[in-house]
């Protein structure tokens, strides 16, 4: 499957903020395709798994800011930090970022994979090893890197934290006590700016591809994760 299908096949996904025109309506193929092959704006450095709306609505940076979430049903709030890093170093950030945790974690595999924009579905794998955790993960490096369709989160049932890898490949942390958190995106150049603004929050497209599903089963499996 080409790069541009690839993308193209995903390109309408929940959460994506629309508009009533799209940013890529009216592209020739050679428009898109070359929006599609840049993946590095300045220092910033995107995966394979996503890219931004073709006017550019918002500039991929690294960075991190806070928010809040509202739980729906019980109405608590619950402080978040989000972050957004280079491809370079996301993925270490990540398997830095669950050291705080704890040794013995639960893990929640993301995939909308097939979804065709409705909703995700979530595997549950409760009680492993943090460091077994982290050797299986990064066996599948390119699909946690790549696949636009898939999402991981990580928590421990004795503390109120949860950290996400998502499928559009930012870092974001709920929790109470989040200064821990923090001082790991600093360490690693990852600086506070709650101006930031965050691909998510504008239009974007997804890629997936037939072999990314097929390692997603497989890590599934690796986890020990049923159906």
């Amino acid at each position: 499957m080409s790069f541009l299908k690839r993308f193209m096949k995903n390109s309408h996904r929940e959460g994506q903020v629309t508009t009533s025109r799209s940013s890529f309506e009216n592209l020739t193929e050679e428009e898109l395709e070359a929006h599609l092959g840049v993946s590095r704006y300045g220092e910033f450095e995107l995966t394979d798994a996503i890219r931004p709306s073709y006017d550019l609505q918002v500039v991929p940076r690294t960075g991190f800011r806070h928010d809040c979430y509202q739980d729906r049903e019980t109405g608590v709030q619950i402080p978040v930090v989000m972050a957004a890093a280079s491809r370079r170093i996301v993925l270490d950030l990540f398997m830095d970022l669950l050291d705080p945790i704890g040794e013995s974690v639960d893990v929640v595999l993301e995939s909308s994979h097939d979804r065709a924009g409705h909703g995700h579905v979530d595997l549950f794998r409760e009680q492993i090893d943090l460091p077994v955790l982290k050797s299986i993960l990064y066996d599948y490096e390119d699909l946690l890197l790549n696949d636009g369709c898939m999402g991981i989160a990580v928590l421990n049932s004795k503390k109120p934290v949860e950290v996400q890898f998502d499928e559009h490949k930012l870092l974001i942390i709920y929790g109470h006590e989040l200064s821990e958190f923090e001082n790991v995106l600093i360490d690693n150049y990852v600086d506070c700016n709650e101006d930031l603004q965050f691909i998510t929050e504008a239009e974007h497209v997804h890629s997936s591809s037939e072999e990314n599903l097929e390692e997603f089963e497989q890590l599934r499996y690796r986890l020990g994760i049923d159906d």
